[in-house]
């Protein structure tokens, strides 16, 4: 069965590359920069710089990213938060793999050996703390 997204926004985000990705959790990670600042975060991955710069490029393009001139360079911030990031990417991949199911996708870590008892008891509390 299809989801209905009510959020208009995440139809509109494009999927981002393995590359993408790593740069986006390095501006998260550093806050806004230069593309210099963005460098010593990517490690262990090491991008050519022209290649952190294309790809930061493509970034705002697709609207994960906002630029600022300042002088003769631009400093890059997110647009995209990371919890929102992470949420819509959770969520497609439960609604994709998972039949839009938190608990089929809990039993597919605990038959895999992915997830502990303490893990799931850990959860079950937080879940219990919640709801008073």
């Amino acid at each position: 069965m299809f989801r209905i997204f009510t959020d208009i926004s995440f139809l509109a985000m494009e999927k981002l590359t393995p590359h993408e990705e790593a740069t986006m959790i390095a501006i998260w990670k550093v806050g806004p920069g230069f593309i210099k600042d963005f460098i010593p975060a990517l490690y262990p991955i090491r991008l050519p710089y022209t290649t952190l710069a294309s790809t930061i490029k493509n970034l705002e393009k697709k609207g994960y990213l906002k630029s600022e001139r300042i002088a003769n360079a631009y400093r890059y911030s997110a647009k995209v938060k990371e919890a929102e990031y992470k949420k819509r990417s959770v969520n497609g991949v439960v609604d994709s793999f998972f039949q839009n199911s938190y608990k089929e996708l809990v039993a597919f870590f605990a038959k895999e050996n992915k997830i502990s008892k303490e893990d799931l008891k850990e959860i079950i509390d937080l879940i219990d703390k919640d709801e008073k």
